[in-house]
């Protein structure tokens, strides 16, 4: 079995999500795929969702406790250690607001065995909600503006996005990373605590020479329409842009990038009245100022 199916360490991270959690791994007993295991990293949730995840799924999951949020870099890198001690050929990322395809490992594992390159696989991404319509099928990243677009999002699933390719980058809320990819590049950037950490990842991983792949048979539902934009969204989202430019860019990228940051998104912001809700701006304004604060500490 393990020459065919490498082991997979499944890492989820439950922040005060027990019910989502909860369907996430009833979805997961029913893959196709044989050879996996379940950490839920339970990132200092108020009621007693660890527990309530232990007594419903015994030897299933395993669970670990942290006293505190940890952020989804800090939360995954437990899960991470977690599994190189269990000594799984690969770990996946996946979020707990999800329902999965039964075949969506399999289908991501096959492709990466196919190819030594391979570092990371991402699957189709689709709404909870609305299945046949798309959350993400992989992104890209301009290197000059900061803009990281999602491929096909929002659009109907008719086809167009069900080729296999590489892209620059696959969202966090389902990323299937190789052992050796990992100890090659590094655990998550816990800097960034959440947001634009797997934008760093996978770049992180092209700069190493592995390829970072999209694979539309493997699909993936997220619940997209549960989120709403918060200020805690807005200061990372803001901050961590800044800080994934100035790693990952050249000097005079950054240059471009930051003039191009000025005269549209802070004028998009004002076309959308933020300053029309105070904490949001606040978050905003703070995000820009740490953002250029952390890179004289964070080069």
């Amino acid at each position: 079995m393990q020459a065919s199916f490498p082991k997979v360490a499944i890492v989820i991270l439950n922040w005060n999500g027990l019910k989502d959690t909860l369907e996430c791994l009833y979805s997961l007993q029913k893959i196709t795929y044989p050879n996996y295991s379940i950490v839920v990293v339970d990132n200092g949730s108020r009621g007693n969702d660890a527990e309530i995840v232990k007594k419903r799924f015994g030897t299933y999951v395993s669970v670990i406790e942290k006293e505190e949020n940890l952020g989804f870099t800090g939360g995954c890198n437990v899960g991470i250690r977690w599994a190189f001690r269990n000594r799984a050929n690969y770990i996946l990322l996946l979020n707990n607001d999800t329902v999965v395809d039964p075949n969506f490992l399999i289908e991501m594992v096959n492709v990466a065995q196919n190819d030594s390159q391979i570092g990371i696989v991402g699957p189709k991404i689709l709404d909870y909600e609305q299945p046949n319509r798309i959350g993400a099928a992989g992104g890209r990243i301009s290197f000059w503006t900061g803009v990281t677009p999602l491929f096909g999002k929002n659009e109907i699933d008719n086809g167009r996005f069900d080729c296999i390719r590489e892209v620059d980058f696959v969202t966090g809320v389902a990323l299937l990373i190789k052992d050796e990819t990992i100890r090659r590049i590094g655990l998550l950037n816990e800097l960034y605590f959440a947001y634009y950490e797997e934008t760093d990842w996978c770049t992180r991983a092209r700069k190493a020479l592995f390829k970072v792949v999209y694979v539309p048979k493997a699909k993936v539902f997220h619940k997209i329409h549960r989120r709403r934009e918060s200020e805690l969204e807005m200061y990372y989202m803001v901050r961590n842009r800044f800080i994934f430019m100035k790693k990952n860019s050249s000097g005079f990228q950054f240059l471009v990038f930051s003039l191009y940051f000025l005269a549209t998104d802070l004028v998009f912001q004002m076309r959308n009245k933020i300053f029309m809700m105070p904490k949001l701006l606040i978050a905003y304004l703070r995000g820009m100022c740490d953002g250029l604060r952390s890179l004289a500490y964070h080069q």
